[in-house]
């Protein structure tokens, strides 16, 4: 089994300069041309058998590029959006510093803000991708398009870690993280790779 792990194209908070976690801003013009160039590298390597997606506006718009390249549906996944991060969504860095200032060392089960806890968001990630790899079947390639942070916790939770750690795996814009899942072990083939370097270069190889 090979899950794709890809986040959602540049959207219009990246240019307000605005938290956006549970905000729902479409893509920008630049989004919408990050996600067809996406789609265009998977098609190009990739027998997809499902398309998984968050339902926020900005992970649906990235997935339909996919989703239209394969002819196929989208399977949409509300725990696969973003953290809940209250009443931050939306606000400007300097409104959001000044009205709901960082609180420090909270316990893993309590939150401030109206946000998420962070053990309510490693269990909603434990939830989503035990459904998922549920569904799929051991020869099956298969997409989720979801969000930088909700990312980091689906590697968190397909390696076990614990939930109070401190590492952090990066995903830029159509980062593309490749995973595989065999009987007895788990694979991580490739993080954050850019599809538009291998667009731009040519590279049409199957993987």
């Amino acid at each position: 089994m090979y899950i794709l792990v890809i986040r959602h194209g540049e959207s219009e908070a990246d240019i307000l300069n605005v938290h956006e976690g549970r905000a729902d801003f479409p893509l920008t013009e630049k989004g919408h041309k990050q996600a067809q160039i996406m789609a265009t590298f998977i098609k190009n390597k990739f027998n997809v058998s499902k398309i998984y997606s968050s339902t926020l506006t900005r992970a649906k718009q990235t997935a339909k590029y996919l989703a239209d390249a394969y002819g196929i549906g989208i399977i949409y996944e509300e725990d696969l959006q973003e953290f809940n991060n209250g009443l931050l969504a939306g606000l400007s860095y300097e409104e959001a510093q000044l009205k709901y200032p960082k609180v420090e060392n909270l316990p893993i089960d309590q939150a401030v803000y109206g946000m998420e806890s962070l053990r309510d968001f490693r269990t909603r990630a434990d939830r989503v991708l035990s459904k998922i790899l549920a569904e799929t079947g051991e020869q099956e390639t298969i997409v989720l398009i979801s969000h930088g942070k909700m990312i980091n916790q689906l590697y968190h939770s397909f390696l076990n870690l614990p939930i109070n750690n401190d590492i952090f795996f990066i995903t830029g814009d159509t980062g593309v993280h490749l995973w595989r899942l065999l009987k007895d072990r788990k694979d991580i083939i490739y993080t954050n790779l850019n599809p538009q370097k291998y667009v731009e270069d040519g590279d049409n190889g199957k993987y």
